[in-house]
C-alpha cells in the first residue's frame, strides 16, 4: 500500500535535481532573470487551471447549490483559489498571481508578450490544444503546458491533487528570494514586484495549506492503491517536465 512517506521517498530524487539545477547559479544578472521570468510566466498561470480543476470536482460550482465532498478539502481549494485568484498587488489592489507576475515582469522589462498572446487567444475563443498549437512559442513550452492543461481539463481529482500537492509542490520562492534580493542591490527598484510576489507565495502557502493538501489526498486516494498509484505517477511526471522546463531555461541563459 502507498503511503504519504512511500510518496515522498518516490518523488524524492525529482525534487532533489530540481533544487540542485544549475540553473539556479545561472541567474546572476538581471538580464538572467528577464528570460527565466519569460519563460516561468507559463507555468504560473497554468498552475491556475490545476487550481480552478480541483475546485470545479472538490466544491459546488453549480446552481443550486448542495454540499459536495468533504468540507477540509472544499476549504483548502476555496483558500487556494482566494489566494491565487484575488490577492493584492503591491498598491493593495485586487489582483490575481499571473496579474502580479505581469507586473513584475513589466518593472524589470521581461517580455510579456508569448504568454499575453497566448491568454488573449484563449480570451478570445481560441481552444486551448489550438492556441498552445500556434503559439509563437518554444516547443518545451507548449509541452510543459499541453501536460498541466490536459490533466486539469481530463483528469479525475486525485490525479489532479496528486499533481497539484505534490508534483507542483512550490519550490521557487524559497530557492529564488535570496537572489533577487541580492539583485535588487543591483538595480534599486526593478525587482520590488517581483520579491513581492514571492514573499506573498511565502505567506499564502504557511503551515497550513501543505497539511490540508495532503489530507486532501487521503479522502481522494482513501484504500484505493489504484488512486495512490496513479496520483504518484502523474505527480512523477510534473515533476520530470519542470526539470525538463528548468533545462530549457538554463540552456538560453
Amino acid at each position: 500500500m502507498i503511503t504519504a512517506t512511500s510518496i515522498d521517498r518516490d518523488l524524492s530524487p525529482f525534487k532533489a535535481k530540481l533544487l540542485a539545477h544549475p540553473l539556479y547559479t545561472k541567474l546572476n544578472s538581471i538580464e538572467a532573470i528577464q528570460v527565466f521570468m519569460t519563460y516561468h510566466a507559463f507555468a504560473v498561470w497554468d498552475f491556475m487551471s490545476l487550481v480552478k480543476a480541483l475546485q470545479q470536482k472538490l466544491t459546488c460550482t453549480q446552481l443550486p447549490w448542495v454540499p459536495v465532498g468533504s468540507p477540509s478539502s472544499r476549504r483548502l481549494i476555496n483558500e487556494i483559489v482566494w489566494g491565487e485568484e484575488s490577492d493584492v498587488d503591491t498598491s493593495g489592489k485586487p489582483a490575481s498571481h499571473y496579474e502580479l507576475y505581469l507586473q513584475a515582469m513589466e518593472e524589470i522589462g521581461a517580455d510579456t508578450t508569448p504568454i499575453v498572446s497566448l491568454v488573449r487567444a484563449i480570451q478570445n475563443g481560441t481552444p486551448w490544444e489550438e492556441a498552445v498549437n500556434h503559439a509563437q512559442i518554444p516547443d518545451e513550452i507548449k509541452t510543459f503546458v499541453r501536460f498541466t492543461l490536459s490533466t486539469a481539463t481530463n483528469a479525475p481529482a486525485h490525479i489532479v491533487g496528486g499533481v497539484f500537492t505534490y508534483g507542483r509542490e512550490d519550490l521557487i520562492p524559497d530557492l529564488f528570494i535570496a537572489i533577487v534580493r541580492g539583485l535588487a542591490n543591483q538595480q534599486k527598484g526593478s525587482v520590488d514586484t517581483l520579491l513581492y510576489y514571492l514573499e506573498r507565495h511565502i505567506e499564502l502557502d504557511g503551515d497550513e495549506h501543505g497539511p490540508m493538501a495532503l489530507q486532501m489526498m487521503e479522502e481522494l486516494c482513501s484504500e484505493s492503491s489504484k488512486n495512490w498509484e496513479e496520483a504518484t505517477d502523474f505527480a512523477q511526471q510534473a515533476l520530470e517536465h519542470r526539470i525538463r522546463l528548468w533545462d530549457f531555461i538554463a540552456a538560453q541563459l
